[in-house]
């Protein structure tokens, strides 16, 4: 199997390994504490490879994860495009920060998820929750460090680029 092949299919394994977590069930009153893995992980292969996992690869996992979670058609395909737009325009300033500040963009990059998906949600009818919708990006900042040292191990040892 060629190296970019093998590299592919591990990107899509991560992928894979956060649909799963993502559909794990949870106790409703944690529900809203479940951070945004899939989100994560297009994030960090944007960041690390921007020319192999690019805004094609997130509207794909997004439609992907719009068929998982039988919400509408394009929802999560929009919200992860838009964050894989703006991580692939930050990817070399991210990659240069500590861990602590790249958590805070993460911070950032899935509060905008979250607001284009509820943003969306609204005009199908359905009613806001108010902030409470940012607390899987207040998770997803505070798991990043663990997050990213994972699939930076997975990418390392498996020699994807």
């Amino acid at each position: 199997m060629s190296e970019r092949r093998s590299g592919i299919l591990i990107v899509v394994g991560t992928l894979i390994v956060g649909f799963l977590l993502s559909q794990f069930p949870l106790p409703d009153s944690l529900a809203w504490w479940r951070p945004e893995w899939v989100a994560m992980i297009v994030i960090y292969w944007v960041m690390a490879l921007p020319h192999r996992f690019g805004i094609g690869m997130a509207w794909l996992a997004g439609l992907a994860l719009d068929v998982l979670k039988g919400s509408l058609l394009g929802m999560n395909a929009l919200a992860l495009t838009i964050v894989a737009f703006i991580t692939l325009i930050l990817h070399k300033r991210l990659r240069m920060f500590p861990i602590w500040q790249q958590a805070m963009m993460v911070l950032v990059l899935v509060g905008i998820n979250q607001l284009v998906f509820r943003w969306i949600q609204s005009f199908s009818g359905e009613s806001g929750q108010g902030l409470v919708i940012l607390l899987p990006a207040v998770m997803s900042a505070l798991i990043w460090p663990w997050v990213f040292v994972v699939l930076r191990g997975i990418r390392r040892a498996l020699h994807v680029s």
